[in-house]
């Protein structure tokens, strides 16, 4: 395997050691947690792409798509005829077909709804497969090999390797699909949302016609993907219009409980640890997907309140001086103003202090510089770590995100914002400008941003 240590990758080599197949893997820069958990099954981890890797002659090499052509190890793969695959295509081989894919897509919610309909079905005594692109709250893993008859797939629109440009999810077979928004998102590989929107169609065409489309009641491009596809849909969404809808939303210290109605007009109670519209919505979408799979209405309704939320999506690291760290995984606008917006009625009177690593593809893009002005100025205040800088960056200076004028723009709109040189001069700042009692700090990032969110809460113990 050719990028054993990504998140993805990694959860995979996992699921074939225990299928019994005997797997090696090169990466670069391989570190913890994953280089330890695969050394533990017994997996050999090569450091570096150098042909001397295919020797002994693997039977099939998994390429990762962090994987270039002119990769040493890629180059001598061709050369010497090894056959070799993408992860969706080795995933669809060896783990979907004997069994019915719930595959869920979409720009925002894919890990948490995902995970959401993987968690009900095992509930219901499924014991369904996964392959998710995050570690579960519930089960502690990002994937499992699962013994039932369904596999719960997070359906990337992401590109699937240098040979293979298209959509990964068009490699997934789904039975039951779940398309809960599209928007602008991936802008290194797709030129438009309407780019987007078109493999979103073809995903929908591919959906079994025996089987069923789960789509957002109040997405227009989401809507219009799906109108097409021979697979019956049902909308998700909130009210009393949606095939499937969330009513009588109400805010608990818990989180938020409401009831749900399903397409026959049966309602039942029920209630989810998290908080914000967004979240009912995933749990809405992945509700539907577990009844349309066959799983009673009533055995969802016990499922949702147990369920554990991914990590990195409000995760509560710790809480010091009376003050909540969270830690989330924000990297576009949308998701980011859902989440400051979800705890600023969750914490209604504190300040929101958004710590922010522009660190993703999408985010580093100048084409969301209004987007994130927008999202951010939901922040009663706004840190920025330095932004990530990638060796193999080909981004050019016209096309970045120009973080000194997005900081001028939210200061301008009446939001304070900072950056800094290092994290931890940004995380010493955090600490010693916080309001104890007061604050609740939300790290937004998709990587470990250098252990931001264990620097603030140490430095806030500190002052104890």
């Amino acid at each position: 395997m050719m990028g054993i240590c990504g998140s993805a990758m990694g959860a995979f080599a996992q699921m074939l050691v225990k299928r019994g197949y005997d797997v090696q893997g090169s990466d670069r820069g391989a570190y913890p947690p994953m280089s330890t958990i695969l050394g533990d099954l017994g997996v050999r981890v090569m450091e570096g792409y150098r042909a001397d890797n295919l020797i002994p002659r693997p039977d099939v090499v998994v390429v990762g798509n962090v994987i270039r052509p002119d990769y040493e190890e890629a180059v001598a793969l061709r050369e010497a005829g090894i056959p070799h695959c993408s992860l969706p295509q080795a995933l669809r081989a060896l783990f979907l077909a004997d069994v019915q894919p719930v595959v869920v897509a979409g720009t925002h919610g894919k890990t948490t709804t995902s995970s959401m309909a993987a968690w009900i079905l095992d509930c219901a005594g499924l014991e369904p497969g996964f392959m998710i692109g995050g570690v579960t709250g519930n089960f502690g893993v990002s994937a499992r090999a699962g013994r039932g008859g369904n596999f719960v797939v997070e359906g990337d629109e992401y590109d699937t390797a240098y040979f293979d440009k298209g959509p990964k999810f068009l490699h997934y077979c789904p039975h039951v699909a779940v398309v809960n928004n599209i928007e602008y998102d991936h802008a290194d590989i797709y030129p438009s949302v309407e780019a987007i929107e078109q493999a979103f169609t073809r995903f929908a065409a591919i959906v079994d016609p025996a089987g069923r489309i789960i789509v957002a009641d109040n997405d227009v491009r989401a809507l219009r993907a799906t109108e097409a596809a021979s697979a019956p849909r049902w909308t998700a969404g909130l009210g009393e219009s949606a095939d499937v809808g969330a009513t009588q939303i109400v805010e608990t210290p818990d989180g938020l409980a409401f009831r749900l109605r399903f397409p026959d007009g049966t309602t039942v109670s029920t209630s989810l640890p998290m908080w914000g519209a967004h979240n009912v919505r995933n749990a809405v979408a992945a509700a539907a997907a577990a009844h349309a799979v066959g799983v009673e209405p009533s055995v969802i309704a016990a499922a949702l309140p147990t369920f554990q939320p991914p990590k990195k999506r409000q995760e509560l690291r710790g809480t010091a001086l009376g003050i909540p760290v969270y830690d989330d995984f924000g990297h576009h606008p949308t998701a980011i103003q859902a989440t400051l917006s979800a705890f600023r009625s969750r914490y209604y009177g504190r300040r929101v202090v958004a710590v922010v690593e522009i660190q993703s593809n999408t985010a580093r893009r100048r084409v969301f510089q209004q987007g994130f002005a927008d999202a951010l100025a939901h922040a009663d205040v706004v840190h920025f770590g330095p932004p990530l800088e990638k060796a193999s960056d080909a981004l050019k200076e016209d096309e970045r995100l120009d973080l000194a004028a997005l900081v001028a723009a939210l200061r301008s709109g009446g939001t304070p914002a900072f950056t800094y040189s290092s994290v931890t001069a940004m995380t010493d700042a955090v600490v010693d400008s916080s309001q104890p009692d007061g604050d609740v700090v939300v790290v937004c990032s998709g990587r470990d941003f250098d252990g931001a969110h264990g620097k603030i809460l140490a430095g806030l113990a500190a002052r104890l």
